[in-house]
């Protein structure tokens, strides 16, 4: 495995890690881990909307980043890491 295939594992890893967390991150329907988390951050009813776009502007690139991995990892690994 070379150099460029184990930096995008890891950025891979990142990207998924950072995903789950940004996903839980928005404000949700008042319940769950969401509010949890996101009710300390959210108080300001101002500061709500350029917060939350800011987050879902994040969450995009993120998202992308993360797309942009996986078909990247198509190509070097069209057999699958097992095979190699």
């Amino acid at each position: 495995m070379g150099p460029l295939q184990i930096i995008i594992f890891i950025v891979w890893a990142l990207s998924t890690i950072a995903l789950v967390a940004l996903v839980l991150m928005h404000s949700g329907k008042g319940t769950g881990v969401s509010d949890m988390i996101a009710s300390s951050l959210y108080n300001a009813s101002a500061a709500t909307g350029i917060m939350e776009k800011n987050l879902d502007k994040l969450t995009v690139i993120v998202t992308a980043v993360f797309c942009v991995c996986v078909v990247l990892c198509m190509f070097f690994f069209p057999q699958g890491i097992v095979g190699i």
